[in-house]
């Protein structure tokens, strides 16, 4: 089986490559060797390649530089999709694609369904339903290699830029520290995301849209403050700083940004470990074993 990976070069896409499965054929590629954003390059590209299924691990993440580079944004993150999507279902390729947490408004306050109703708050989450909706008009009806669409939220990994490295630099850096405390929502290790997008490859019969995040011991998710604290206690564990920091948890208020974001995202998981057969790690275990890599 050959498979072909967009946006080698992120978070999800480093996890996917040390983690591919024996016996495949990979072909990571990232912006400088496939721009998805050009229509002919994706279609002489699959074409020439011929792939069984191409993972779409590529995005514009930059939320709150998004609310001003909009072109580009939806470029990367609808328009792009769209071109996958049409040329994937020319040449009878699977499709697996990953989306956010940020298309929902945050308003539920009860862990969100695939099926609930999107209504995101910000240009970053408004292109990637963009995304969602083009791959789901060339692909949703009638197309035999079927598709996957996996929503995910707070992804970290040990590579690339992301809120468990940053807090860690700031803890050894400053003498306290104020994280916002009423957005909630839950971390997903981009290592354990990278599975589940492999395993929507190989599983074609496994198909439509679907949440995953790490697990959590309530529905309700956890805090910004949470997670920051956490990272804290396992950090100085860990030896990755040499003492603790006084944390304080702020509001959303006290800390604004250009793009709004959900004040809770919490997904509900149970159709993907259902299809897939596993049980989600908890999100505490996954942070821990990031953060002995690091």
């Amino acid at each position: 089986m050959k498979i072909l990976i967009t946006g080698s070069k992120g978070q999800l896409g480093y996890e996917l490559q040390r983690s591919c499965p024996t016996g495949l054929e990979a072909i990571y590629t990232d912006s400088a060797e496939l721009d998805i954003t050009d229509r002919d390059a994706v279609f002489s590209t699959i074409a020439e390649l011929k792939p069984d299924v191409v993972i779409n691990a590529a995005a514009y993440t930059a939320v709150d530089k998004a609310e001003t580079d909009k072109e580009i944004c939806y470029a990367v993150n609808a328009h792009a999709v769209g071109h996958l999507a049409t040329t994937c279902r020319q040449h009878g390729v699977r499709l697996v694609h990953v989306s956010t947490d940020f298309i929902f408004n945050g308003e539920k306050q009860s862990p969100y369904q695939p099926e609930d109703t999107p209504a995101p708050l910000s240009v970053y989450g408004d292109s990637k339903l963009k995304g969602e909706q083009q791959l789901l008009e060339a692909l949703a009806v009638d197309h035999k290699a079927g598709y996957a669409i996996v929503r995910t939220s707070w992804v970290y990994s040990r590579h690339g830029n992301n809120f468990v490295k940053t807090m860690l630099r700031l803890m050894n850096e400053r003498d306290q520290l104020g994280i916002v405390g009423d957005q909630i929502g839950t971390p997903t290790w981009a290592h354990n995301l990278a599975w589940v997008c492999w395993q929507l490859a190989l599983q074609s019969e496994v198909n439509g849209l679907f949440h995953y995040s790490d697990s959590s011991e309530q529905t309700q998710g956890i805090s910004w403050y949470d997670f920051a604290s956490a990272i804290q206690s396992i950090g100085f564990e860990q030896g990755l700083m040499c003492e603790t920091i006084p944390l304080g948890a702020i509001t959303t208020a006290d800390y604004p940004t250009p793009a709004k974001r959900p004040t809770y995202s919490v997904m509900d998981t149970c159709r993907i470990q259902k299809a897939l057969g596993f049980t989600a790690p908890h999100w505490r275990d996954s942070l821990k074993k990031m953060m002995q890599e690091v």
